[in-house]
C-alpha cells in the first residue's frame, strides 16, 4: 500500500522532499503543488498534512485564507477581469457579461467544462490607469472592451485547437 500511496502522490512527494518535509515551508509547498494541478485537491492536502505532521485542519485553514489557493479546479486559462472601481466605472461589467455569454459561464459555474478557461473578478489589479484591466494567466491586458476580450478567448480557442464556442 505505501507504494500505491507514493506513487499517486509521487509529484507531491517530490515537492515535500525538495523542501525537506518542513511545515514552516507550507505555503511554499502549497504554491508549488497547485502549479502542479492547478488547485489543491483535498486529498492531496490530506497526503501533505500527513506527511508534514500537521492536522489536515490546519493545512485546509492556510489553503482557505490565502486568495491565492484554489479549492477547485480550474481552467489552463485563468481570466481574471478587474471590478475595481476605475474598471468598473469604465465597464469592465459589459466584458464580464460578453465573456460569460461566450463561454457559457456564470458567477456559479466560472470554469468551461472543457477546462479550458476559468472567469473571476477581481477587487483590484493595480492597472487603473489602463482600465479596465483584464488578466490572463500572467498576461495583462487593458484598455479592454467587451469585443477586444471575446476575441482574445476566441485567439486562445484556435490556437488551443478547439475552435470557436
Amino acid at each position: 500500500m505505501p507504494t500505491v500511496m507514493f506513487r499517486k502522490f509521487e509529484k507531491v512527494c517530490a515537492i515535500l522532499k525538495k523542501y525537506n518535509n518542513d511545515p514552516g515551508r507550507l505555503i511554499t509547498i502549497l504554491q508549488e503543488v497547485q502549479e502542479e494541478y492547478r488547485y489543491l485537491p483535498e486529498e492531496v492536502m490530506a497526503f501533505v498534512a500527513t506527511s508534514l505532521g500537521l492536522s489536515p485542519a490546519k493545512v485546509f485553514g492556510v489553503a482557505s485564507f490565502y486568495a491565492h489557493f484554489a479549492l477547485v479546479p480550474k481552467g489552463k486559462y485563468v481570466i481574471r477581469l478587474c471590478d475595481g472601481t476605475a474598471c468598473h466605472v469604465k465597464g469592465s461589467d459589459g466584458i464580464l457579461q460578453a465573456l460569460y455569454r461566450k463561454l457559457g459561464l456564470d458567477e456559479k459555474v466560472p470554469t468551461t467544462p472543457d477546462m479550458l478557461f476559468t472567469v473571476e473578478t477581481v477587487a483590484c489589479l493595480g492597472a487603473c490607469g489602463l482600465a479596465p484591466v483584464m488578466v490572463i494567466n500572467e498576461q495583462v491586458y487593458g484598455q479592454m472592451s467587451p469585443e477586444k476580450a471575446v476575441e482574445l478567448v476566441e485567439d486562445i480557442r484556435v490556437r488551443e485547437g478547439s475552435g470557436n464556442v
